[in-house]
């Protein structure tokens, strides 16, 4: 499949974790898969392994958080292949703990910027190129802290991943028109280094967590990608605005 003719999808924060699976699923299903970071060392090792695999891939070294860098790149792709096929906005994060009472404005801004602004950002400029894709489709991560407003500490992670679930919604009910669909994801807890601290420090917590879950185990990241590699497809071509948990059922609670 020439890279010319071939799906496009954009994934940030893909140097590792569940972006990497992603992008690795998407390359496997065919896309030309443009992968984001901030660690431009790891970036390059990505894609060589990627393309090792067979991939088609690239890297582009940008801050998500950073309106111009994130502009500047996504129209850098867009031009390049003269459209985007999906944008895949995987990276964000918990961005540190912290209860309401000690919280600095800065760090409750760059929560929100890492988890909203980034979502925002991407999606407003790739919005002219998705309107040339084929099936083209927006996917982004919100999380159970989203509704039940995150653990001790987490409450601002909660509000932000709120957000991403309801600017899902706004995005989808906007881009309708043009035939792109916006859905969200919503991983539980996923085996990644997201949980390195607590895996190295305290093994038989992090063991336990899976006694919260109905299925009785913890996610893997592959288990994420195969959900987005369905959202992308044209399998999925009457669904938008939609959130997927996939937790195992951890949601529910047991």
């Amino acid at each position: 499949m020439s890279t010319n003719k071939g799906k496009v999808a954009i994934v940030t924060g893909a140097t590792g974790g569940i972006g990497l699976a992603v992008a690795k699923r998407l390359g496997q299903d065919g896309y030309t898969v443009c992968i984001n970071g901030i660690n431009h060392e790891e970036g390059a090792k990505r894609v060589d392994e990627l393309k090792a695999e067979g991939i088609d891939a690239e890297y582009y070294g940008f801050d998500v958080t950073q309106e111009e860098a994130v502009t500047e790149n996504i129209k850098k792709i867009g031009e390049k292949y003269g459209k985007i096929d999906a944008l895949i906005n995987n990276a964000g994060g918990l961005g540190g703990r912290s209860r309401f009472e000690e919280m600095t404005t800065e760090f409750y801004r760059f929560v929100m910027a890492l988890n909203l602004d980034s979502v925002f950002f991407a999606s407003r400029a790739a919005i002219p190129y998705l309107k040339k894709g084929e099936n083209p489709t927006i996917i982004n991560y919100t999380s159970n802290a989203g509704w039940n407003a995150g653990g001790p500490g987490a409450g601002i992670y909660g509000t932000s991943k709120a957000a991403v679930h309801t600017i899902t919604r706004a995005l989808a009910k906007d881009l309708a028109e043009y035939g792109i669909r916006v859905n969200a994801v919503s991983p539980g807890t996923i085996d990644t280094d997201f949980h390195k601290q607590i895996k190295s420090t305290k093994p038989e917590v992090f063991k336990s967590w899976a006694n919260n879950i109905m299925l009785k185990r913890l996610g893997q990241p592959e288990d994420v990608a195969g959900v987005v590699s369905f959202l992308v497809s044209t399998d999925a071509s009457f669904l938008t605005a939609e959130t997927i948990q996939i937790g195992g059922g951890q949601a529910l609670g047991i």
